[in-house]
């Protein structure tokens, strides 16, 4: 389910008898509409429609809300780095490189989620089921890391996989906040998200002696009625 700023659900209210699940979807509307910062307890439950007390039957406070959205988020974000990942086929980098992809993916259709996950300010360390899901997110990159920290050539030198890991992810990071916030609206680049992070991450690699050629893919076979493709495309018969 995406929370985007401009949704608008008629049945944010809670009138269908799961007032958890009420509460969660009025507090990620809310979050879209004004951040994570920008509500209080008292707003989520008036935005699904109940009592200022009745959030208290399910959620201790308002950290406890967002921590519960958080971790529906890590693992909602383990499952795409998961399917994007597809256990390093055809080869590590393509591999490696759609994880990119798919992190950027989610920041982009799920600035809610996005958002409770990494700007909340919700405690980690106080709410083991939330810390146990984001490190099983990451353990995805890490996975990956580990598996292009196995293409070192013989007598290379490179980080320790952990550390490739935190570096790249730092990366992925990094530009996902940068388009996700509309920072970069601020400076017009001459790229996408996704070819910036491509670049960034093809660099890192080089500097670090990591071979980074992938093998080019044959191209589609004609379909019918179509004879095969040439230098400007498919040519219909």
């Amino acid at each position: 389910m995406s929370w985007r700023k401009d949704d608008r659900r008629a049945e944010r209210g809670y009138h269908h008898g799961n007032l958890k699940e009420a509460l969660l979807q009025a507090a990620l509307g809310l979050i879209a509409e004004k951040g994570a910062a920008g509500f209080t307890f008292a707003d989520a439950a008036r935005s699904a429609g109940v009592s200022a007390a009745a959030p208290y039957r399910h959620f201790r406070d308002r950290d406890d809300l967002l921590a519960s959205i958080a971790q529906r988020g890590f693992e909602q974000f383990e499952a795409a780095l998961t399917a994007a990942w597809d256990d390093g086929r055809p080869d590590t980098v393509s591999a490696f490189m759609r994880v990119g992809k798919a992190y950027l993916a989610f920041a982009r259709n799920e600035p809610a989620f996005y958002s409770a996950m990494f700007e909340s300010g919700v405690p980690v360390d106080s709410n083991p089921p939330l810390a146990a899901a984001g490190e099983r997110a990451f353990g995805v990159i890490r996975i990956a890391a580990e598996r292009l920290a196995a293409l070192t050539p013989p007598g290379a030198t490179r980080p320790p996989a952990m550390m490739m890991a935190l570096h790249i992810w730092s990366l992925s990071h990094g530009v996902a906040s940068l388009f996700g916030r509309g920072d970069a609206a601020r400076r017009k680049l001459p790229m996408s998200p996704e070819d910036l992070l491509e670049a960034g991450v093809l660099i890192y690699l080089r500097g670090l002696g990591f071979p980074t050629e992938r093998r080019p893919q044959p191209p589609p076979p004609p379909e019918a009625g179509e004879r095969p493709a040439g230098p400007w495309g498919k040519v219909p018969k």
